[in-house]
């Protein structure tokens, strides 16, 4: 119904509103210059727009520039303050011919600085060959002590290898002659046997204790008693007089070709004292062995032995295997002839003389 109704309502209107194509052109015209005209006040606006714009820059511009005079004018003002001060510095500062006397005291004394601490390094150089020297000096001196007082062949020999190995430290060869005497007081030392003092006095210590343990044995006689029962059972048959002869044959028997070569038994404080005798003869020969004694150590054993043999029976074993003890330890050497070293103490104190001649010229001179 509706399109009807617009259809029908559009039929009359077609004669009432004819068309005029005249009346274009002129409603044309009219909206070019109102176009127009709106171009014209855009580009206006833009132009104010544009000219605002350069305001603020230049109003902009100009506050930097205000800035940036402040922070020069202060700078400038810090540069000044700082000008007067390295003046002020400078006014206090001594003159130039000041200066280079100066500078020429400060050269000398690094100078004469830098010629004290070579000085002062040669100085302690030679100081500390002379302090081995003398140290190698010292150490022959305890090797001729150690040889006289002990016979130590063993510490003499390293204490000359350590005076011959600070003589090698110098790397000198004004020291050839001390040492080729060291060689040679080495090479007799080498060849010369230590004897074993310890040693010898570890057994007669053992020998001491022994002492204590010794005793007088009963003699027991060797009779005929087994040939005389041997008899009797061969004659009668008794025994019983056999047994009884064996058993009363150990406490007594007569012999009538005995030598006078009789000793009393020991008891009591008799064999004590003999015992201590023992003791300290043998403890003289321990005396005698570490202190190198071969006279003393000789005596003492032929006294201790002395006294085995008088006072105690040769048939006990423990007297027996004693002397057999004492007489090995007489054989063995307690002292030796001890090399002297008198030749290489002096090559090397001629040594250190020779040293000291150049030192003693150049002190001399003026």
């Amino acid at each position: 119904m509706s399109e009807t109704v617009l259809s029908q309502n559009e039929q009359p209107a077609t004669p009432e509103a004819p068309y005029t194509p005249a009346a274009t052109p002129a409603k044309r015209s009219g909206n070019g210059l109102a176009l127009l005209a709106l171009l014209i006040g855009a580009a206006g606006v833009a132009v104010g727009g544009w000219g605002v714009w350069q305001v603020r820059q230049l109003q902009g511009s100009e506050q930097g520039q205000g800035q940036r005079i402040e922070t020069l004018s202060e700078q400038a003002t810090a540069l000044q303050q700082r000008d007067q001060q390295i003046s002020a510095q400078l006014a206090s500062l001594p003159p130039a011919s000041e200066l280079e006397d100066r500078r020429r005291l400060v050269a000398q004394l690094q100078g004469d600085q830098q010629r004290l601490s070579q000085r002062l390094e040669t100085v302690m150089g030679e100081s500390r060959k002379e302090w081995r020297l003398a140290e190698a000096e010292h150490l022959l001196r305890l090797a001729t002590l150690r040889l006289s007082a002990l016979q130590d062949i063993t510490s003499a020999k390293a204490l000359v290898e350590g005076a011959d190995e600070i003589l090698r430290e110098q790397s000198d060869p004004g020291a050839f002659a001390a040492r080729e005497q060291l060689a040679r007081s080495l090479a007799t030392l080498n060849g010369t046997q230590q004897p074993d003092r310890t040693g010898l006095f570890l057994k007669l210590a053992a020998q001491r204790e022994q002492v204590q343990q010794l005793s007088a044995q009963s003699p027991e006689f060797d009779s005929n008693a087994d040939a005389l029962g041997a008899l009797t059972n061969e004659g009668d048959g008794a025994s019983r007089w056999s047994q009884w002869w064996a058993e009363i044959s150990k406490y007594f028997q007569i012999e009538f070709d005995a030598d006078d070569n009789v000793r009393p038994l020991l008891a009591g404080q008799s064999l004590n004292q003999l015992r201590l005798a023992l003791s300290l003869t043998i403890e003289q020969a321990q005396w005698a062995a570490l202190n190198g004694e071969a006279k003393v150590y000789n005596q003492a054993l032929d006294d201790a032995r002395s006294v085995l043999l008088a006072n105690f029976n040769a048939d006990n074993p423990q007297s027996k295997a004693m002397l057999d003890s004492l007489n090995a330890l007489a054989e063995q050497p307690v002292s030796v002839v001890t090399p002297d070293l008198s030749e290489s103490l002096a090559a090397v104190q001629a040594y250190i003389q020779r040293r000291h001649l150049p030192a003693d010229a150049e002190g001399g001179k003026p």
